[in-house]
């Protein structure tokens, strides 16, 4: 399986939707997505394969810093390595976008989230206390320096 990495557009949107609420347990608007396109800061990455968007990654740089906001994978596409090659596009492209260090925060549940960023060299450095809109879960709050 072939895959491409490429800036998201407009024409992405519709699919990017369609992963994120597949894959996210609060997943952002249409109306979200689509204002990301138009604020300087912020930067997606889309992953496909036959034209179809399978994965996104999106960053805000921030002064030097690029704060990951959402990684995800259509479900029926996991476990190809299609979530490394979007957070290593996102690292590649933050060094170019004056990014020093990356941050991001993840659900304590979500074990193979916290390990792929292990991967790429990302260490826990703290907790938000019940982060999440249903007030119930910890956020860990991970940083590549």
């Amino acid at each position: 399986m072939s895959v491409k990495l490429s800036l998201m557009k407009k024409e992405d949107l519709s699919q990017v939707l369609e992963i994120s609420s597949l894959s996210l347990k609060e997943s952002w608007s249409l109306d979200s997505f689509s204002k990301e396109l138009s604020n300087p800061l912020a930067k997606y990455v889309v992953a496909k394969t036959d034209n179809k968007t399978v994965g996104f990654a999106g960053v805000w740089i921030i002064v030097d810093e690029g704060h990951i906001t959402n990684i995800a994978v259509h479900p029926e596409f996991r476990e190809k390595g299609i979530g490394s090659d979007l957070v290593q596009s996102l690292i590649e492209h933050s060094k170019s976008w004056g990014c020093h260090s990356l941050t991001l925060e993840v659900r304590a549940s979500n074990k193979p989230a916290q390990n792929l960023y292990k991967k790429f060299g990302f260490v826990e450095e703290g907790i938000r206390k019940r982060y999440y809109q249903d007030n119930k879960e910890d956020a860990i709050i991970m940083w590549k320096r």
